[in-house]
């Protein structure tokens, strides 16, 4: 996993060139949009235990099966590996969203969990409900104008709805 500057030095190493002023000028707006999107990072990361907790709950009284006798969720020990899970997802975003690159999501978190679900007999399509729950809380909670950087922040919001739409799709 590289950084922005780091692909561009090695890119232009690779070909033997200088940097050119394209590539200065993006980086350049990432470096601009930093603060933004740290302020994103910290904002979900100082939430994560509420975005989880409450996803959790609302997936749970969305689909009870999943906590009733014999769910995938009932008992203590699998709805704590049911939070553990959705709390390393949600980890795992916040690093995509730190670096701008999916690639440590989907190397270090996505990579064989729709597989490890499928053997364990975990519903797919709940833990990606969950993900999507998460997903609209997060949002909401990085999107709040107060006591960030100033400036427009669609951009990253919907970069940030793209990591999210990943998991899910990666565990449906």
């Amino acid at each position: 996993m590289f950084d922005a500057f780091t692909k561009v030095v090695a890119q232009a190493d690779a070909r033997g060139e200088f940097i050119n002023a394209g590539q200065i000028d993006a980086l350049s707006a990432i470096v601009g949009d930093s603060l933004k999107r740290m302020d994103t990072v910290n904002r979900i990361t100082s939430n994560a235990s509420a975005i989880v907790t409450n996803a959790a709950r609302e997936l749970f009284s969305q689909q009870p099966a999943l906590i009733a006798p014999g769910g995938n969720a009932y008992t203590h020990r699998r709805m704590a590996a049911c939070l553990r899970d959705m709390e390393i997802v949600l980890r795992y975003i916040t690093y995509a969203v730190f670096t701008g690159d999916a690639s440590v999501l989907e190397d270090r978190c996505l990579n064989g969990l729709r597989e490890t679900y499928l053997a364990l007999g975990v519903p797919g399509a709940s833990v990606a409900e969950g993900i999507r729950k998460m997903k609209d809380a997060a949002i909401a909670i990085a999107n709040d104008r107060n006591g960030i950087t100033p400036g427009d922040c669609s951009a990253l919001m919907s970069e940030v709805g793209t990591y999210f739409d990943r998991a899910a799709a990666a565990v449906a």
